[in-house]
């Protein structure tokens, strides 16, 4: 079992930036890959940005050049990094992690006023 928990989520301007965490517990060992989804109301689910254990990433392209995903050394937390921000990014995130089994955390709010 592996659980995660997210915090940093919040109310931002347009314009402005906020950094998400997910730090994860348990069974985190081996090759996995952490990552962020989204889910705006009346939408599905989305990817958003995910890294692997070996540093490989991938962006949506409607976050590419402003948000930056990151881990720690250790490889339990990732980061989210937010930077102009737009009110279409508004959503609950979800931290997600691929090792043995799949696992979500329970969600953050980001809302981004215009």
């Amino acid at each position: 079992q592996v659980q995660l928990v997210e915090s940093g989520g919040g109310l931002v301007q347009a314009g402005g930036s906020l950094r998400l965490s997910c730090v994860a517990s348990g069974r985190i060992f081996g090759f996995n890959r952490m990552g962020w989804y989204r889910q705006a109301p009346g939408k599905q689910r989305e990817l958003v940005a995910t890294m692997t254990s070996g540093g490989s990433t991938t962006y949506a392209d409607s976050v590419k050049g402003r948000f930056t995903i990151s881990r720690d050394n250790a490889g339990n937390t990732v980061y989210l990094q937010m930077n102009s921000l737009k009110p279409e990014d508004t959503a609950v995130y979800y931290c997600n992690f691929i090792g043995i089994g799949n696992y979500w955390g329970q969600g953050t709010q980001v809302t981004v006023s215009s």
